[in-house]
């Protein structure tokens, strides 16, 4: 039986860290609350939670030197998993009420207002997950998962060229108009919606990814 994986849930003051922390022990995650640089850097995996606004959180994930934390541990290919606006802030920019704050960068686009009858999108949701998702492995196809976001990630630029690298897996919903709702790219993964509150579902997901650290 493999040894159980560290799992440090990143407290920058943005997120909900107790019922992140709750879901990943109960799919089997030693798990650690913290800000501390040193435990965030050396855990098996890091996960970012993220509420409010994307200047927020990017605000806050800077003063505590969570940008310098998720860039590193990429850099040398350690597992971070983004949730909510933690997903957000992965991309390059945000837009909110027509002013744009800067993101981590890690992938290219913007984070704009939904475009619906109704925000936000707040409830249960089915995605559609691409052929081959570890992160989606063993769940139905109308597997429903919860939102809460007024803003999302409308289009996906990255393209792959070199055939030796895997290219991203994205996940879209449907709210209005398609968002992305996730995404895989090596060690970097990502959900819009929130997996600690979406049950069985919710929790086989994050599962899923603690399996792969």
């Amino acid at each position: 039986m493999s040894a159980t994986k560290k799992v440090v849930v990143f407290d920058y003051g943005f997120g909900n860290v107790r019922s992140a922390e709750r879901a990943l022990a109960r799919a089997g995650a030693d798990v650690e609350i913290t800000g501390d640089f040193d435990t965030a850097m050396n855990a098996d995996g890091l996960l970012v939670p993220g509420v409010g606004a994307f200047a927020s959180c990017m605000k806050g994930l800077k003063e505590a030197r969570g940008d310098w934390i998720v860039d590193r541990r990429l850099s040398g290919g350690r597992p971070v998993m983004g949730i909510c606006v933690g997903m957000q802030i992965l991309f390059a920019r945000g837009i909110e009420h027509g002013v744009q704050s800067e993101g981590l960068d890690e992938w290219p686009g913007s984070v704009e207002p939904l475009q619906a009858p109704i925000v936000p999108h707040m409830g249960w949701n089915t995605v559609e997950a691409p052929a081959g998702s570890e992160l989606f492995a063993g769940l139905d196809a109308d597997a429903r998962f919860y939102f809460v976001h007024s803003y999302a990630v409308h289009d996906w630029t990255l393209r792959t060229t070199n055939p030796a690298i895997r290219a991203p897996l994205v996940t879209w919903s449907t709210h209005g108009e398609p968002f992305v709702a996730a995404v895989e790219n090596g060690p970097l993964w990502a959900t819009q919606f929130h997996p600690e509150k979406s049950g069985d579902a919710g929790a086989q997901l994050l599962t899923n990814w603690i399996g792969t650290l």
